[in-house]
């Protein structure tokens, strides 16, 4: 069993249900075992769009990284995501953070996801479920990531608590 970290965001029609419903989703092949707060936060890429709400969970499955990208993208295109232009609006967002202690670098999956250090919205999630979880490639903690990220730009606001939105009883 691998222990994998997910990071979940969408901003387009009721953004909670949609990420109940992803989680609900990866159920099927994913232990879920903490589920971070939900937060609202300003988006990455254009901003001319509306805000996102994004979480992070932790979990165990069976399945190799390649096979939790397609499980993952196939979730995403069962809720009706369509490509749109980069960081543009979505139904729903899953990203693969961190697998294990995995360092993967393929054409189509890296791994750990190469924006965690950089993105507030990913990191704060994260730290509520694993401030002590050492990003493999950096080498320090996500608490440590966290502090750096104290005059980011980006918005992000604590709107839930997870035991409010998506109670987890593993």
């Amino acid at each position: 069993m691998a222990r994998v970290y997910l990071g979940l965001g969408s901003n387009l029609g009721d953004r909670k249900a949609n990420l109940r419903e992803a989680l609900r989703r990866l159920e099927e092949r994913v232990s879920i075992h903490a589920v971070s707060a939900l937060y609202e936060t300003s988006p990455l890429g254009p901003l001319d769009q509306l805000w996102y709400l994004n979480a992070a969970c932790q979990g165990t499955t069976e399945l190799k990284p390649k096979e939790l990208l397609a499980f993952a993208k196939g979730i995403e295109q069962g809720m009706g995501r369509v490509p749109t232009v980069r960081w543009g609006p979505r139904i729903i967002d899953i990203d693969i953070l961190f697998y294990d202690g995995l360092i993967l670098r393929t054409s189509d999956l890296v791994i750990p996801h190469p924006g965690i250090p950089d993105r507030p919205f990913v990191l704060v999630p994260l730290g509520d479920i694993a401030p002590e979880f050492v990003h493999p490639h950096l080498g320090e903690p996500i608490s440590a990531l966290l502090k750096g990220l104290l005059s980011d730009p980006h918005e992000v606001r604590r709107v839930a608590g997870p035991e409010e939105w998506y109670p987890c009883t593993k």
